[in-house]
Formats: C-alpha cells, structure tokens, sequence
C-alpha cells in the first residue's frame, strides 16, 4: 500500500495526537507534514494530502469529504484559544480583522456576530487595518486574553448560543481510505489521548497558560454525537452567510 499522506494541525491541541501517532507503528506508513490549519484544508482540498485534520468550516470546499476517526478537535465551552479580543463589547462591534491562519474560526466569528450577537459588521484580512476587534486562535492567544478589554472566547459563546459543544477540526479525506488503515489511525490517536500526562511532562513549561488544563479539560477530544450535531447545525449557519 503506498504511504497515506497526511496534513496535521502544528498547533499546542493537536500535540496528544502526534505523540500517538509517533509513538505507533502506523507513522511508517504515512507522510506527515505540519501545517497552520489554513494550509492544512488547502492540501486536503486540492489533494496534496489524502487525509488532514482540516478546520470544519473547508469541508464545504472538499469535493467528497469523508469524516474519519472518533476524534476531534473540540470543546464543550471554553477552550482557551478561539477567541474574538475587542476593543468594545460584542454588540457594538462594527469592524473585525479576521485570522489569516483561520477558516472555521472565522466564520465562527461571522456566524456569532449575525445570529447571536445581531451585528452588521465589516470584516478585513488586512494585518494593518484598525478594527474595533480581532479574530485570534491556536498558540499565540496563549496569556494575551489581559491585552484587550473583552475577550470573548468563541467555545463558550457558541454553547450559549446554541447549547451545543463544538468541533474546531476534524480528521477529513478526499477519498476513500482502506477501513484497516483507518482502524490503526484511530488506535494511534487514542494511545496519544491517553498518554496525555506523558506529553505534558515533556511540554516546555509556559508561565503566562496552563497547558495541563488547556490539554487535559478545555479541549474535548471525542467526535460525539452531540459534536456532530453541533457541527451540521455550524455548516448549515456558514451556507446562510
């Protein structure tokens, strides 16, 4: 069987994940490369990849999208690294500048300001423009959340909108991967989930974040029901925008 190519997230979540992965005997046969999640869901799109662990909201742009694995990146509320930080309280934003690292987060920015929050709001990519907010994931939220005056962290805006947990990224393929492959993927995942306390002891030591509670109880790993759930009712948002 040729080797699997895979784009995997190199953000601080998806660590558990690639330490199962490298710790398992189905890293010989698989090409790894680390992406920011953007790049992650074009090299699935446009098949450089067979199969990425993309941002939910690419999935729309997958010609035929396969959801492989029981897990995810997720969280059920707060997640401490999918924020909206503002200059003014949510219902008065007028003008964001959106994550270039971004799809789902972004649109999950959209998503809340028209439905939950009710605003009209102009949306930039330009890394110069001054915004009354701005869309930020992944590491570099890590101890920024007391640099702005709100911090509005999009897990937790969306469960109250909703009632629902949410899915950041999920394992997707752009074509059909043998089930025995699949079977062995997902074992390497959960052995990463469940040597987590292994990983973090390995994890340089950050002072500003807690990295123990960010990896062992903001993330939710399981692709749930209720997740699956959660992200339907996300994609179907994202059609209305």
């Amino acid at each position: 069987m040729d080797k699997i190519k895979i784009s995997a997230v190199s953000y601080t979540n998806t660590k558990p994940f690639l330490y199962g992965i490298q710790h398992s005997a189905v890293l010989d046969k698989i090409e790894l490369s680390l992406d920011i999640p953007s790049d992650c869901a074009t090299k699935v799109i446009d098949g450089t990849v067979d199969l990425g662990l993309i941002p939910v909201a690419a999935i729309l742009n997958v010609a035929q999208p396969h959801i492989l694995t029981s897990y995810c990146i997720g969280s059920v509320g707060a997640v401490n690294s999918v924020f909206i930080f503002s200059s003014v309280p949510a219902n008065e934003i007028k003008t964001l500048r959106l994550d270039s690292h971004s799809r789902t987060s972004n649109n999950l920015a959209k998503v809340l300001l028209k439905f939950y929050y009710k605003q009209e709001v102009t949306f930039t990519t330009d890394a110069n423009a001054v915004t009354d907010a701005i869309v930020l994931i992944g590491d570099r939220t890590f101890g920024k959340k007391e640099d702005y005056a709100y911090a509005y962290d999009m897990g937790e805006e969306w469960m109250k909108f909703t009632g629902l947990p949410f899915v950041y990224a999920a394992w997707v393929a752009n074509k059909t991967i043998p089930e025995d492959f699949i079977m062995e993927f997902n074992a390497a995942l959960e052995l990463g989930l469940s040597q987590r306390a292994a990983l973090i002891r390995e994890l340089p030591v950050n002072p500003v974040f807690d990295l123990e509670d960010y990896l062992m109880n903001k993330l939710d790993f399981e692709l749930s029901d209720q997740k699956r759930k959660a992200l339907d009712l996300f994609l179907s948002y994202i059609r209305q925008l």
